[in-house]
């Protein structure tokens, strides 16, 4: 077995599906297996799995037991040479898998690596390379402090788009060995949610395990699904930043005082903002649609204003009809455009002030987020 991909689910359906359906197009040439730990979702995520994908392995929860435990729980029954710690609402492309094993495999001493990550605008996600949170580099981001040491926390000596070493990665999209992962007993199930995966690409260093970002890919995470901005998941993160500096970093009664009340402080003005009323979503009026199928095309012309092209391998004519129908929203049809191509346009169309959708094959709906703080967006399609 080549590989497992360990995706630990919490209500997340759509994005769910969206993400296997990634995943399985992305693994044509390799053998794999997908494991789906359920953390005791209410919606129809389990029926789905069951249902749909019967080959997948599901693990049910009858509890949400975390992040941390939920993935040990996935990776104690994988087969594959590697494991790939993988978020739900994550796309990858094609031949994200054939690359990054291929460069996993050209390292002798390979820790975690992970990749480019994008949000759901197209826009780079700076966590997805990170230095180590020491106190220091901690408190100058707390602090919003300029200095050198700053530049540590996401691991600015390697730009977005260059491969190299770096000590964390983010745990949306991690792959490594699995006697790597078992040998430093996996993630830390003192961490229920955040904080896990700088723990876990830590442990792997003092190993003496060498972390790698690759750029070469590029793979979209939504983050909004997984990460939701209210209080408390603002509490997880504020539990999981004590653990972490409990743990490695405890030196001396005023230093600990210092970075508990920089926590404390951040906490507050992060409590504080998640209480202001939030920007109401943008609506989509002109749509772009860049695909092939009819119920699509007809539920959209009913809708929207729809502007339907097969201009996906034109950026500058797709640019021109943005400006010129006064396009706010592109519809891509993963039935007929590739992952990897959608994934490309999201970049190049970043900074044109629309949003993107995705029709992922075999569905009855579209799916996208206007940006990495807020929810994602899910539109059923229905033909009357």
């Amino acid at each position: 077995m080549d590989l497992s991909v360990i995706i630990v689910s919490y209500n997340v359906q759509y994005f769910l599906e969206q993400c296997i359906l990634s995943v399985q197009a992305a693994s044509q040439n390799l053998k794999i297996e997908i494991i789906v730990v359920d953390n005791n979702s209410t919606d129809a995520s389990c029926k789905l799995i069951s249902e749909k994908y019967p080959e997948i392995i599901l693990i049910q929860n009858k509890e949400n037991v975390g992040f941390s435990k939920a993935n040990n729980q996935g990776v104690k029954i994988a087969n594959g040479k590697y494991v790939l710690i993988l978020n739900p609402d994550t796309v990858v492309a094609e031949d994200t898998f054939d690359q990054i094993l291929a460069f996993a495999k050209s390292k002798q001493n390979l820790g975690v690596l992970g990749v480019k990550l994008i949000d759901g605008s197209g826009n780079f996600l700076p966590e997805s390379k990170r230095g180590i949170p020491t106190p220091q580099v901690s408190f100058s981001k707390l602090f919003g402090i300029s200095s050198k040491s700053t530049g540590k926390y996401y691991a600015t000596h390697l730009n977005e788009n260059e491969t190299g070493i770096v000590n964390i990665l983010v745990g949306a999209f991690m792959l490594l060995k699995r006697t790597v992962y078992n040998e430093v007993n996996g993630f830390d199930e003192a961490y229920f949610m955040y904080g896990e995966d700088i723990d876990l690409s830590y442990k792997i260093l003092n190993r003496g395990y060498q972390n790698y970002y690759y750029s070469n890919t590029q793979v979209i995470h939504y983050k909004g699904e997984s990460t939701q901005k209210d209080v408390k998941n603002l509490v997880y993160f504020h539990n999981a930043m004590k653990i972490f500096y409990k743990k490695h970093f405890k030196l001396n009664w005023i230093y600990d005082f210092i970075m508990g009340f920089g926590i404390q402080f951040w906490f507050l003005l992060k409590f504080f903002k998640f209480l202001r009323p939030k920007n109401s979503l943008k609506l989509s009026l002109n749509i772009l649609y860049l695909g092939k199928d009819e119920l699509v095309n007809n539920y959209l012309g009913k809708k929207y204003l729809l502007v339907n092209e097969n201009l996906i391998d034109d950026f500058d004519q797709i640019r021109s009809l943005i400006k010129k129908d006064s396009i706010d929203t592109i519809v891509f049809d993963n039935s007929s455009i590739s992952n990897k191509k959608i994934i490309e346009h999201f970049q190049e169309f970043k900074n044109e002030g629309v949003s993107f959708k995705i029709h992922p094959r075999h569905t009855n709906f579209l799916i996208g987020s206007i940006n990495s703080i807020n929810l994602g967006q899910v539109e059923l399609i229905e033909n009357n």
